[in-house]
């Protein structure tokens, strides 16, 4: 069995007894004590709480790290020896034991394994760095007799996750089960993947910010989000990879439609530091590592263009679209390793403009459209309203980029004074004008709205953004950046599966978590 384990800092019984009640609603599989936070040994407690789980049928796994490597028992070797035998005695299924452990003190795993039914986790700590001889420290592990070998380590960047991830493969095709996490946001994947790649149990927390170490999602993310229950060996992966990327609603979205629909996926936050350099090294990575089962990508700031440029480094299937648009959205691995790029932001975007406004395509042919703004979606929707025969201007405050976009895609240009003089059918905001938190933001001139016109703002966060008030007041239709975005990921979600997207689901996790 792989656990979905939920730490208990016990400070107290009574406090841990409660924690252990909560984690078991929440659905936790096992707990992990940690007794070390009592900071001295007391019996009675070790009891107590070991006690409380196994009557709510949870595996317990007791730990009681030394200050010496992280924890917080610097009462000595003997004591915490104690802590251990109370713990054994009273039921504990594992107990957590490091690799480090002073060979002159108290800690002697064979000893404590001959107090009870117990299984021994030998165990190797780095709050500060990814060690480079972790495999060997794993093979240690497993040579002096651990049942598990653990292994644990800060990433400084997501490709410190490989590693890790190494480790759980070498063990599984050995008949064994590993832990190996990298702690910190960008090392998230190692946790949430640690059942479908075989490991012995991940962490999470019971709550927001009640996580014993770096990086733990809390235990209902990971039921409700992350599709624990539902993950196997051959659980098909996807994410979003961007940076910053821990704001993003994407895994919300996907996931939630590949409940709706019955796909085995899951859909992860990937933190991809912004360089080149980066970008590709974790893209070779995943590559290298086909058991891994990375299928898709949608690929947000700074990477769309990383993206665009490692499909024609790499040989891959490019989509002429996005070719012409000049960036990457979505990326697509086949089971061979070959990657092939897409831009669904120009369908999001148009799909967007008809449905929000009540038009077909053909509607589009001759209709004046102002895109304010000369960045990436300000590229996607110049392509989609050019190739339908839309009038377009782009407006920009640094005239040389609007200029560019426009000889680009065989329209007009000005700078954002022009807008002042706006006679537009049709007025799209490409600018991050408006955007939480600068909420007051408004890329257009008060006055120059009318009832006639359709105003879309590709902006969804806040929903309504000032532009938007402003054109509902005057009579204008609006169309929010909340379609665009919610239809550009289900062009992915086809993309990713081959199956029509609940549109409807998509929209409600959307506005559930506004």
């Amino acid at each position: 069995m792989i656990y979905l384990t939920v730490p208990i800092l016990v400070e107290s019984s009574e406090q841990a007894v409660a924690d252990i009640s909560r984690a078991a609603e929440l659905g936790a599989e096992m707990v992990e004590l940690r007794i070390d936070y009592l900071c001295r040994y007391d019996g009675d407690v070790v009891r107590a709480v070991v006690g409380a789980a196994k009557k709510l049928g949870l595996a317990v796994l007791a730990t009681c790290r030394a200050n010496w490597e992280g924890g917080k028992f610097g009462q000595g070797e003997k004591s915490r020896a104690m802590m251990f035998k109370a713990a054994v005695r009273a039921g504990a299924d594992y107990i957590d034991i490091e690799l480090a452990c002073r060979a002159e003190g108290e800690i002697k795993a064979a000893e404590l394994a001959a107090e009870g039914d117990v299984r021994v986790i030998l165990s190797s700590h780095d709050f500060e760095k990814r060690p480079a001889d972790l495999a060997q420290r794993v093979a240690v592990m497993v040579e002096r007799g651990a049942d598990v070998a653990k292994v644990a380590y800060k990433a400084e960047r997501i490709c410190d996750c490989f590693d890790a991830i190494d480790i759980y493969r070498s063990e599984s095709q050995a008949g064994r089960q590993a832990i190996a996490l990298a702690m910190g946001e960008a090392g998230v994947m190692t946790r949430q993947l640690a059942k479908k790649l075989g490991g012995k149990l991940t962490f999470a927390a019971l709550g927001e910010g009640l996580g014993s170490a770096a990086g733990q999602v809390t235990i209902e993310q990971m039921r409700s989000l992350y599709r624990w229950d539902a993950m196997g060996a051959d659980t098909q992966v996807f994410g979003v990879i961007g940076d910053p990327v821990g704001h993003s609603l994407s895994p919300a979205l996907h996931n939630a439609a590949f409940d709706a629909t019955g796909y085995n996926g899951i859909y992860l936050p990937l933190l991809v530091e912004g360089t080149w350099e980066e970008f590709r090294n974790f893209m070779d990575g995943t590559r290298q590592r086909p058991w891994l089962g990375l299928r898709g990508l949608s690929v947000t700031i700074p990477h769309k263009e990383n993206a665009l440029r490692y499909v024609r480094e790499n040989g891959g299937q490019l989509e002429p679209l996005a070719e012409k648009i000049g960036s990457v959205n979505t990326l697509l691995i086949d089971e061979a390793g070959k990657v092939s790029g897409f831009n669904t932001d120009y369908a999001g975007a148009l799909g967007a403009v008809l449905d929000g406004a009540g038009l077909v395509k053909s509607d589009l042919k001759g209709m004046s459209a102002a895109i304010i703004g000369a960045g990436g979606v300000a590229r996607a929707l110049a392509a989609g309203l050019c190739d339908a025969g839309a009038e377009v201007t782009i407006y920009n405050r640094t005239v040389e980029r609007a200029e560019k976009l426009a000889e680009d895609f065989g329209c007009k240009w000005a700078g954002v004074e022009g807008l002042a003089n706006l006679e537009a059918k049709l007025i799209v905001n490409c600018t991050s004008l408006g955007m939480h938190p600068a909420v007051e933001g408004c890329a257009v001139p008060e006055g120059v709205l009318t009832k006639d016109m359709i105003v879309f703002d590709t902006v969804y966060n806040p929903v309504e953004t000032r532009l938007l008030k402003l054109a509902r007041s005057v009579g204008a239709t609006v169309v929010d950046g909340v379609s665009m975005f919610v239809r550009q990921g289900a062009a992915q979600f086809e993309m990713f599966t081959g199956r029509p997207a609940p549109l409807e689901v998509m929209r409600e996790i959307f506005d559930s978590r506004q």
